[in-house]
């Protein structure tokens, strides 16, 4: 397992952009696969993005060309690059850690509290 802390949420308008990101704690970040997940109240959790240990990663088509995820194994930090952002993109954004390289929530074993991100027209 490991503590997961987002950050950078906030309030911006349609085509602005946001960096979030996540900070963890332990040794062993570098070997997990990093992923974030939003959620709208009433909806399911939803995959926007993920990296592996070696940088490889994978994108929802949603976000795909608009978003980057990407990971400081120094500062044991995962980041989402938000560009171009749209109103659909309002959701609480959650940051999570698995030991495979997928999309499903319900492989990741380590969750962040979450980061509310908003975007008026």
């Amino acid at each position: 397992q490991v503590q997961l802390v987002e950050s950078g949420g906030g309030l911006v308008q349609a085509g602005g952009s946001l960096r979030l990101s996540c900070a963890a704690s332990g040794r062993t970040f570098s070997t997990y696969v990093m992923g974030w997940f939003r959620q709208v109240s009433g909806k399911e959790r939803e995959f926007v993005a993920t990296i592996n240990w070696s940088g490889g990663t994978y994108y929802a088509d949603s976000v795909k060309d608009r978003f980057t995820i990407s990971k400081d194994n120094v500062k044991n930090t995962v980041y989402l690059q938000m560009n171009s952002l749209k109103p659909e993109d309002t959701a609480v954004y959650y940051c999570a850690a698995a030991s495979v390289m997928t999309t499903d929530p319900d492989r990741f074993h380590s969750w962040g509290q979450g980061t509310q991100v908003t975007v008026s027209s």
